[in-house]
């Protein structure tokens, strides 16, 4: 059956700020029902520590449970694609990951991913027509007891809500634009790194 839809008036999202990139549209129609489209390819968020070789390995993502956890009240599903360090990820892995998010249904689309390479991949993703791309992951593993991974999981969603068609990278308590960030290895956070447009819909 196919989903109702309903007209509704959003005020801007709590991330938007003058200067911080382009406004979404406040006048949607949107389905009675949401679905998200997660697509997992790895990276720190989804590893497992070996104590006994000391090193860590790329394991079972760990998003559904995330979503368990937090309760989500909306529809959506899980595609696990890869399961690599994002610096083991490939240009023709890069073109299968887009290739995927084309040819799906859905609108709104959560990648995780490694982040050293986020940026890489948020660049191959722009241009992709009518949909809302949100990238992220975490700097610490999500089976540690200490972790950003739930939050940016969390913060993920939200924008992926609230935010135009277009890539964006979620990290940090951040929502960054494809193109306005990069990881600072050195301090273990993402930053911006051009001056948002301002331009609204």
């Amino acid at each position: 059956m196919p989903r109702r839809a309903r007209q509704i008036r959003l005020r801007p999202p709590f991330w938007w700020r003058p200067g911080n990139g382009k406004l979404p549209a406040l006048d949607q129609t949107w389905p009675e029902t949401m679905f998200i489209r997660f697509i997992t390819t790895g990276g720190t968020i989804d590893k497992i520590y070996f104590d006994a070789i000391s090193q860590f390995e790329v394991g079972d993502s760990q998003l559904k449970h995330i979503l368990s956890e937090g309760l989500v009240d909306f529809e959506y599903d899980v595609v696990s694609l890869f399961h690599k360090d994002s610096l083991e990820l490939t240009d023709a892995d890069r073109v299968t990951l887009r290739q995927r998010i084309e040819e799906d249904d859905a609108s709104l689309v959560v990648v995780t991913h490694g982040t050293d390479t986020m940026v890489e991949t948020a660049a191959v993703l722009q241009g992709i027509a009518g949909k809302s791309i949100v990238l992220t992951g975490a700097l610490s593993p999500a089976r540690f007891r200490s972790t950003d991974a739930v939050f940016n999981v969390g913060m993920a969603v939200a924008a992926v809500q609230l935010a135009s068609p277009g890539v964006y990278i979620a990290m940090n308590g951040q929502v960054f634009g494809a193109g306005e960030a990069r990881k600072n290895r050195d301090a273990n956070r993402f930053e911006r790194t051009t001056p948002a447009s301002t331009t609204r819909n």
